[in-house]
């Protein structure tokens, strides 16, 4: 008997970035240099950069717990790890972290488009 795991589908970008509008109201894409690639909110963090960054890093900003602690024992978002925290991202952290009473801030949930927005995401980052 053999197992495996569930191919990853790559995402495109640019479904993605309209989709943003999704994000917009929590979440903005602030450029290091301060460029403004989509302006949005402050109740999530800033998301330039997430992926390949650890999760609950970014100064300053006030995330869950548990959402901190996942940061601390090495969860650095990446595409694929985006694409299943996306559609529920307190079941997400709860089955990452083991702790079922760990809930994220983030209570938005993307059902359809996840691996599109990840791909995005990735996209907005240094080069």
């Amino acid at each position: 008997l053999s197992l495996a795991a569930p191919a990853f589908a790559a995402g495109d970008a640019t479904k993605g970035e309209a989709d943003f509008k999704k994000c917009k109201a929590c979440h903005s894409i602030i450029g290091d240099d301060g460029t403004e690639i989509q302006k949005g909110g402050k109740t999530g963090p800033n998301l330039y950069g997430v992926v390949g960054r650890a999760a609950g890093s970014v100064a300053d900003f006030k995330y869950s717990e548990v959402m901190t602690e996942a940061g601390a024992k090495g969860l650095i978002w990446s595409e694929e790890n985006l694409t299943s925290y996306l559609p529920d991202p307190s079941k997400f952290l709860e089955e990452t972290s083991g702790d079922a009473a760990g809930k994220s801030k983030m209570t938005f949930k993307l059902t359809k488009g996840a691996e599109d927005m990840a791909a995005y995401l990735a996209s907005v980052a240094a080069k």
